[in-house]
């Protein structure tokens, strides 16, 4: 019998709780909600607020906990970083996952509690595995290597034990040691910061290996991929790794890759399972291949709030919970969370598209759009018409950044768009017109601002050179691990740093 017919029946007795899901979600959210509260009672934060009590409500916790994002608790966290205890979460936080930084800081620094670790990271990531095994009953998905592509980490205002990275290193830090048997690369080299060194050692140890699966955000997943085959001197990944049968990917949009990973990998079997788990907490699964939404997981250590989107940065904005959301609309999600996040607004817009049971798709990120003449473009329409562009054009799309063009010398404005390309279309104006087009069919607003051309002329397009967002991502000292382009701007600092490059 193979491992993973042995393991199988561990993993699928899970999904008895995710069936919960469906028929009693909000009952499951008010549990989830419970058990923090309970664990965090003596905190100094709770204590602050004049405590909550064991067995506090919803309706009273979100009377008493006031809304934060990362300026409000930064201070708190700095606090935890220099090791005291008790602050935010219960006892002594040593992990802080670091993430792209607010308008006041380069970075911030996320607390990750050994119990965040438990019952969100690492339960997430079971648990795809569990909904993967229940829809594929012939995978081999433990028989082989999982290729997982991690970031790097470094000591911690000193302090012993207490380090600060990607989240991807804190993962692979403190994953069950009989993970390391199923897994590629070494641990060594998976912690390595130089990404440019890691990736060519990464190639370099698992070409030999039967790698059954691979982890990792698409876009540098791809630049690994792509060294694998120049040391191989193979033409597609298929003939590498033969049994190779899914990539778990997560961290950023994966239709402009979607084509580009077709080809290659070749395999027929092959499948894409898309995953939800950012610094601060793991949030979703996709359960089915043919859904592009992804499950709602709701029995981790997060709780759930939504504000929608046309409320966000006003001062009392409309704060729902789970089970008061309606489909079709966009909303800002809010976290509370057992790593010490209480009411945080993460930055990040969903949308569910169901809600027996809760499934959503991320439409993009609050601070994430371009609305400089009202067209309100957000993350989820720029993808949809890069898809059709591509698909009319049959051209492939590697990374991109947009931003307007208030007033150029001729008095006009626009939107700009730097797109590299894997697979250029033939014809660079087309494409732009037909990007320009799905847009005004996709948003309304974006079609009325671009009415005969009086407020908005047609996007402009720039081809971007082979690699100027590896290079952008390098001088920003970004090259690896989990960060990511920044999609549309609201003003002109990143295209400007980008074209500048691209010129050179």
């Amino acid at each position: 019998m193979s491992i993973t017919q042995l393991a199988r029946p561990f993993f699928l007795q899970r999904l008895r709780s995710i069936d919960r899901y469906a028929a009693e979600a909000e009952a499951v959210q008010r549990e989830a909600l419970a058990r923090i509260l309970r664990k965090a009672g003596h905190t100094q934060y709770i204590s602050n607020l004049g405590g909550l009590g064991a067995h506090a409500d919803y309706e009273t916790f979100a009377a008493h906990v006031p809304l934060n994002d990362y300026e409000t608790l930064k201070a708190d966290i700095d606090r935890m970083r220099h090791g005291e205890k008790d602050v935010l979460w219960t006892g002594r936080v040593k992990w802080f996952a670091k993430s792209s930084g607010t308008t006041n800081d380069k970075s911030k620094f996320i607390p990750v509690s050994p119990q965040g670790l438990k019952d969100t990271h690492y339960r997430g990531g079971a648990d795809a595995v569990a909904l993967y095994l229940r829809d594929n009953p012939k995978s081999r998905l433990m028989d082989g290597r999982a290729l997982i592509l991690g970031g790097s980490h470094q000591a911690n205002y000193n302090l012993r034990h207490s380090l600060v990275g990607d989240l991807s290193a804190i993962l692979i830090e403190n994953i069950n040691p009989l993970v390391n048997c199923l897994r590629v690369p070494s641990k060594r080299t998976a912690l390595l910061a130089d990404f440019e060194e890691k990736r060519d050692r990464i190639a370099r140890e698992a070409i030999g290996r039967n790698v059954t699966n691979l982890s990792g955000v698409p876009s540098w997943m791809m630049s690994v991929l792509k060294r694998v085959l120049e040391v191989s001197g193979k033409s597609h990944i298929a003939e590498v790794w033969p049994n190779l049968e899914v990539f778990f990917h997560g961290g950023i949009a994966f239709t402009p890759y979607r084509e580009l990973y077709k080809q290659l990998i070749p395999n027929e079997g092959m499948h894409y399972m898309e995953t939800y788990n950012a610094s601060e907490g793991f949030f979703g699964l996709q359960d089915d291949s043919a859904d592009k939404a992804m499950l709602l997981m709701l029995d981790y250590g997060v709780f759930y709030e939504f504000i929608p989107l046309e409320d966000v940065g006003k001062d009392e904005p409309r704060v729902l919970p789970l089970w008061a959301v309606e489909t079709g609309r966009n909303y800002a999600m809010v976290i509370t969370t057992t790593s010490g996040l209480w009411r945080y607004q993460i930055g990040d817009a969903v949308k569910f598209t169901s809600r027996d049971p809760y499934k959503f798709v991320i439409t993009g990120r609050t601070k994430s759009f371009i609305n400089a003449f009202g067209e309100e473009l957000i993350v989820d329409n720029a993808e949809h018409g890069l898809h059709e562009a591509c698909k009319q054009t049959g051209a492939v799309v590697r990374d991109y950044t947009a931003a307007p063009v208030f007033m150029d010398q001729n008095g006009k404005c626009r939107h700009q768009w730097v797109v590299e390309f894997e697979t250029p279309p033939a014809d660079i104006p087309a494409f732009a017109r037909i990007l320009d087009d799905a847009l005004q069919h996709i948003n309304s607003d974006y079609e009325a601002k671009r009415f005969k051309d009086i407020t908005l002329q047609p996007l402009e397009l720039i081809p971007g050179r082979k690699g100027v967002f590896e290079a952008w991502l390098k001088s920003r000292g970004k090259l690896g691990g989990q960060h990511k382009v920044p999609r549309l701007s609201n003003n002109r600092n990143i295209i400007e740093e980008v074209i500048k490059l691209n010129n050179e």
